[in-house]
């Protein structure tokens, strides 16, 4: 007898409705989700009756001792507590969740790029055409893993762009416990191997608390990082809490191919066929979310080689394509309208022949991308198989957090980072000079937004934008062979993210606690989708969602839309002043309206206006005000976050000290400051980082070359887009040294990116100087950190990239950092890495 049966031995009765309805607890609202009772599955469910049938704590508690204690051994009876096991027959779960995809990019859903995994796995299960998300990473995925609202879950908004308002301030409650909370508390094994953007920025460090990382959150395994994105060839990684380097270890042609979209793959296989050999009677859970095919689009050359020309036609003809196809697949109905081009997007035949060359390299280089991920996500599930799981494990797939990320500018980019950032410039001459090495190490590539618009087909708009299904609608397919038969079909009705938690609960037999770890659970707000698995023609029981991004508004009620026109695409400047009443509504009826292509607010006004009235209803239930349309908010909100540096002038930092992120370093932008290492040079002479933050495409490093020191900044990787200064003469001589960097700052206070004049000094005697005349306002790098000693990610100079991490081969004693005025802390005041 297990716990679960040890717990209530004398229940006999099973959980009534299993996961449908109100056994979920979902919130109570006339407006909300329907709170419909779920079918009683029909083929291969697990059993639900060694579950304590009304109970709902977790963990449970711990079970009765059964045996008996006598004075010896002799006359006692032992009885061991038993570990929770999962209900009889519960699957395994395979949880995908990809980054930046449109709902027409994939070839499962009629897009140019050939996604065999997802389409067999579509061929084997069922494609859903009507999926949603928020339209933006961090809030995605925070509602996928609790099946609350993003803003109930207090993720609005990406984690650096969080506001001091409980569903904006980015930090999950213990009341809206995950899916692997659940999960392992039910017998389950639990992994997370990819991306988390659910970490606040204050709490990413070595420090933590880690409550809010994946082992915190119910993961009993963490392989992945924390940011937005992340470089795929010189990734920054943990292995549950702990930093690592994954090309450490590595050598030769395995060192130089490493790239982390196949080292997440076989991080993941190795996990199944571990958790199998050692617990194969126990189910797993595995979350798998990939980096790609967010910025930067990294990809083997090999695989970009596969695309060469396919990209050709450019964007206006490959909507066209794709519209046609998605039509001859059923993905779409046969009188859907394909929305038109926005008038601020160039016509592809517009552009010269340069422009197409170059266009069109970009566009295969993302295609090549998704692509190469299909192909490792196909390895994960090969594996599933190879174990002899195929027939048992649900897989979900959800092809995209959001839709097609319009961060990348008219023109494409080769540094997102920098240019969506702290908008630095980059001419389409340089751009077109470095085509060839796009998708390599040397780049921080993204495409130009008509491409991700055309990835969005038939849809208006693209990611950011909640308003319109360009930003939230994602192709998704679910398989379980077990138990899903009426495999290779379409089903069209209408589900949010928060679906998926419920939906894994039902398929798991295990109802959602109304208590985790004391804490006493918000109502779910999500509905199972279990109940569209055998009737295609089922009505949808989501009745009514919210969407919000950004002021951009949008309602789902009963088969109809209402939503906010944008004012801006995420490439232009915010505009100052605007209100709610600065934005029109439109009205969709997507009964006969599939892609938003008939705006009926004219014709149906007072329509319209319900729709309007229940936004802000649903807005209020759900923690979504007050609505933000200042970028100064966000810039404000900095110095009213928690923070391991705001306030402090004076930083020490000893050596091998690495990997302190950006959003916890001291800031030197837009200040004066004094950098000063005491070294110890060894007999043989120096060599080797003394301290550096970010890396190859922004950052400042203080380094020891060829016994020299040598003070490096830089704004971009492009050429002359920085200085590097270094002292003349001899090498510094065996012994201890001080060598500091000054820079006077020339902005006043509030001003942002200006120049200033470098000082280097060797034991107090100035070596050489030097002035810049902009420096990086806001942000060096998404992933890349501050390092003492050595540097991990990109090299600050190309001279000793081959000798990465470079560490210094004498001893640092300490380094320290004064700022002039304390540090302002304005670490990502303003951009957008979802």
């Amino acid at each position: 007898m297990n716990r679960r049966q040890m717990f209530l031995s004398t229940a006999k009765t099973a959980l009534a409705g299993a996961i449908g309805g109100s056994s979920l607890g979902l919130k109570p609202a006339s407006a909300q989700a329907q709170a419909v009772k779920a079918p009683e599955v029909k083929a291969g469910p697990p059993s639900l009756e060694a579950g304590p049938p009304n109970v709902s704590v977790l963990p449970y508690p711990d079970p009765a001792f059964k045996g008996v204690i006598g004075r010896t051994t002799e006359d006692s009876k032992p009885d061991f507590p038993q570990p929770v096991s999962a209900p009889e027959g519960a699957p395994n779960i395979l949880l995908i969740l990809t980054d930046d995809v449109g709902f027409g990019a994939s070839s499962a859903f009629g897009g140019p790029v050939p996604t065999p995994t997802f389409e067999a796995l579509a061929a084997n299960g069922l494609k859903y055409n009507e999926f949603n998300t928020t339209a933006l990473c961090s809030p995605t995925r925070a509602a996928l893993i609790t099946g609350r609202d993003q803003h109930t879950v207090h993720t609005g908004i990406i984690m650096e762009r969080s506001l001091g308002y409980p569903g904006y301030d980015s930090l999950m409650p213990k009341s809206a416990g995950t899916v692997a909370e659940i999960l392992r508390g039910n017998g389950y094994s639990t992994a997370w191997f990819g991306k988390n953007h659910n970490v606040p920025a204050w709490q990413s460090s070595a420090v933590g608390p880690f409550d809010l990382w994946p082992t915190g959150l119910g993961f009993d395994y963490f392989y992945g990082f924390l940011g937005g994105d992340v470089n795929q060839w010189n990734p920054t990684l943990f292995e549950n809490t702990t930093p690592i380097e994954p090309k450490e270890k590595l050598t030769g042609e395995a060192k130089a191919n490493y790239h982390l979209d196949a080292d997440l793959a076989d991080q993941a296989i190795h996990w199944i066929e571990q958790q199998q050999a050692l617990a194969p009677n126990k189910p797993f859970f595995a979350y798998y979310a990939p980096g790609a095919t967010h910025a930067p689009h990294h990809v083997p050359k090999d695989w970009i080689a596969k695309f060469k020309g396919q990209f050709d036609q450019g964007w206006d003809k490959l909507r066209e394509e794709t519209f046609a196809r998605q039509k001859k697949l059923g993905v779409i109905p046969q009188d859907t309208i394909l929305t038109p081009r926005p008038a601020n997007m160039p016509a592809w035949e517009s552009l010269d022949a340069r422009q197409k060359e170059l266009f069109a390299r970009m566009a295969e280089i993302y295609a090549a991308y998704l692509a190469y991920d299909d192909y490792n996500i196909g390895r994960v599930i090969e594996a599933v198989k190879q174990e002899g799981l195929a027939d048992n494990t649900l897989i979900i797939f959800i092809e995209g957090d959001n839709g097609g990320s319009a961060e990348g500018t008219l023109q494409g980019t080769a540094n997102e980072v920098c240019v969506i950032g702290n908008g630095a410039a980059e001419s389409f001459d340089y751009l077109y000079s470095i085509k060839d090495e796009l998708g390599g190490p040397l780049h921080y590539n993204h495409m130009p937004v008509p491409w991700s618009w055309a990835f969005d087909t038939p849809f208006q708009w693209t990611k950011r934008y909640a308003s319109h299904f360009g930003g939230t609608r994602n192709a998704m397919v679910m398989s379980w062979p077990k138990r899903i038969k009426d495999v290779g079909t379409l089903r069209e009705q209408f589900h949010y993210v928060t679906d998926i938690l419920p939906t894994i609960l039902e398929a798991a037999g295990v109802q959602a606690p109304d208590m985790i770890n004391g804490a006493k659970q918000l109502p779910i707000d999500g509905v199972s989708m279990a109940y569209t698995w055998d009737d295609a023609k089922a009505p949808t029981r989501r009745a009514t969602q919210l969407f919000e991004m950004f002021g951009n508004r949008g309602i789902y009620h009963n088969g109809w839309m209402a939503s906010t026109t944008p004012l801006v695409f995420a490439w232009e400047p915010e505009p100052k002043g605007i209100t709610p009443e600065s934005f029109n509504w439109e009205l969709y009826d997507l009964s006969k309206d599939f892609s938003q292509g008939n705006d009926l607010a004219k014709a149906m006004p007072e329509k319209l206006k319900q729709m309007e009235e229940l936004w802000w209803a649903e807005a209020g239930r759900n923690n979504a005000l007050p609505l933000n349309f200042s970028p100064m908010a966000t810039v404000q909100a900095v110095f009213q976050r928690p923070s391991l540096t705001r306030g402090r002038t004076h930083f020490t930092y000893r050596q091998g000290t690495v990997r302190i992120p950006e959003g916890t370093a001291p800031t030197v932008k837009n200040t004066s400051f004094t950098i000063t290492a005491k070294l110890n040079v060894p007999a043989e002479g120096a060599e080797g980082v003394v301290i550096t933050q970010g890396g190859r495409f922004a950052g400042w490093g203080l380094v020891i070359l060829d016994g020299k020191p040598v003070w490096a900044y830089k704004n971009t990787q492009q050429p002359n887009d920085g200085i590097r200064l270094s002292g003349p003469g001899r090498r510094l001589a065996p012994g201890d040294h001080v060598v500091s960097v000054d820079f006077a700052y020339d902005g006043k206070k509030g001003e942002f990116g200006k120049g200033g004049a470098y000082v280097l000094k060797v034991d107090g005697a100035e070596v050489a100087r030097t002035t810049i005349s902009h420096t990086v306002p806001f942000i060096y790098s998404v992933d890349e950190t501050l390092d003492v000693g050595e540097d991990r990610g990109t090299p600050i100079l190309e001279d000793y990239a081959d000798r990465m991490p470079f560490k210094y081969n004498g001893r640092i004693d300490k380094v320290e950092i004064h700022l002039e005025g304390g540090n302002a802390a304005l670490d990502v005041p303003d951009i957008d890495h979802q």
